[in-house]
């Protein structure tokens, strides 16, 4: 007699879509043990990726809003293992992951190889600097809470320097901090916005006795003709003129050429000054998809077909912005946005559960809701989009704040049910109420 082996999937990528994706898996499979499910992270903890520009601007502080693996691994089902991948051996079915040290470089696990039968890549993109000279030395991306935290505690520390006549002097005399934005999609604007917010409360809580718009500058820069190139033109527009009316100076047309330790240098010859520069313009697949020996797309992206399949490997799925998955109503990819990847998640719950069951697999259609970009406590703005409308509506002000706000919500529902998204709404309320505004600290 012969022991049968319970089917193992591995997910690597706790993302948005990765953690969605194995929570209904092990509430379905795992629960019954009609399989084995495996998350594997080079983190412990997940956050919301889109959270990230409020985590830098410190209205968000990331502790409440942070979600530890191995906590919902418990809850759900599943088994989360910490490590970073580093290779697939596609013959002996297996995974390479890095080992994990800690803050003082001691290591707490090592480098292991995990079996798997279905794997499931889900890991992200990362930040794409394009060759700028200074662009990866001088300027912070917004990846992790590590790298939004860092930029959060530099603004204060070039507050406190300023006003205490120790950073930058403007030529009206006056103390100045100047922040420069280098790219002006959603991650870029949604940041520049609040971090207005953030000067005026910081001001107001006696930080720094700046006037919160004319001595802390925001300079947003963008390389294309226009704000938000991946909106429509009236949603770009329109939020141009928000970010006019907060003093945030937008910069189009403008591709930099250089980024130094106290500058940014464009192509046209601007010196815009910055005591911080953020990097918010384009990202890329991560470089270890490459090796993996699975055909790639140009912008290094894992090739998939309608069934998120990967076209070198049928045991091997991809999604979400690793993933190059076609859309032939538009002749061109999926786009690298949050809906598509919960999109995706919820087909592959269903498509991996019709796998096991010997079923044939679906086709993924991707379907586009519109886009919204959040302005922070000042507005919101875009554009709404499908069937119940008949076309596109465009949208702003409190209807598009509370949109924006559903789509977090939607994915805690995702990851607790109903109940609970209604609980950590109703708790992180209270805490609201006894807390800061902005993170001071």
């Amino acid at each position: 007699m012969t022991e049968t082996r319970t089917h193992r999937i591995v997910v690597v990528g706790g993302g948005a879509g990765g953690l969605e994706l194995v929570t209904k898996l092990g509430d379905k499979l795992g629960r019954k043990g009609a399989a084995q499910v495996v998350l594997v992270d080079r983190l412990p903890t997940h956050i919301w990726k889109p959270l990230l520009h409020e985590v830098a601007a410190g209205s968000m502080d990331p502790n409440t809003h942070q979600l530890e693996y191995a906590a919902q691994a418990r809850w759900h089902h599943f088994e989360f293992q910490q490590g970073e991948l580093t290779g697939i051996d596609r013959t002996r079915k297996t995974i390479s992951v890095s080992a994990c040290v800690d803050q003082d470089g001691a290591e707490l696990l090592p480098a292991r190889e995990l079996p798997y039968d279905t794997l499931v890549l889900a890991i992200g993109c990362v930040t794409h600097f394009f060759g700028v000279p200074g662009a990866a030395e001088h300027a912070i991306a917004l990846d992790t809470v590590a790298q939004a935290e860092r930029f959060r505690k530099r603004l204060i520390a070039a507050c406190v320097r300023a006003q205490n006549g120790r950073g930058r002097v403007g030529e009206d005399g006056r103390p100045r901090v100047d922040v420069a934005i280098i790219g002006a999609g959603a991650t870029g604007v949604e940041l520049s916005a609040e971090l207005r917010n953030t000067a005026h409360v910081l001001s107001a809580y006696g930080l720094h006795r700046l006037d919160p718009r004319r001595d802390v500058r925001i300079h947003v820069i963008e390389a294309g003709p226009r704000i938000l190139p991946a909106l429509s033109e009236r949603v770009s527009a329109e939020t141009a003129k928000l970010l006019r009316k907060l003093d945030v100076d937008v910069f189009t047309s403008e591709r930099v050429t250089e980024v130094t330790a106290q500058a940014v240098l464009t192509a046209s010859g601007k010196t815009i000054d910055a005591d911080l520069t953020v990097w918010a313009a384009g990202i890329t697949a991560p470089a270890v998809l490459a090796s993996l020996g699975l055909p790639v797309s140009r912008q290094g992206q894992i090739v998939v077909g309608p069934t998120l399949q990967s076209e070198g490997d049928p045991d091997i799925f991809a999604f979400g912005d690793c993933a190059s998955c076609p859309w032939p109503e538009k002749q061109t990819s999926v786009p690298p946005r949050a809906q598509a990847a919960h999109q995706q998640a919820t087909f592959l719950y269903e498509a991996l559960c019709a796998r096991l069951a010997g079923r044939a697999l679906p086709q993924f259609t991707f379907k586009d809701f519109g886009s919204l970009v959040s302005l922070g406590h000042f507005s919101a703005v875009g554009s709404l989009m499908g069937g119940l409308i008949g076309g596109s509506m465009f949208i702003e002000g409190l209807m598009a704040r509370f949109m924006y706000t559903s789509l977090y919500r939607m994915h805690v529902m995702a990851l607790h049910g109903a109940v609970g998204m209604a609980l950590d709404t109703v708790s992180h309320w209270l805490r609201s109420k006894t807390s800061p505004r902005v993170k001071l600290h």
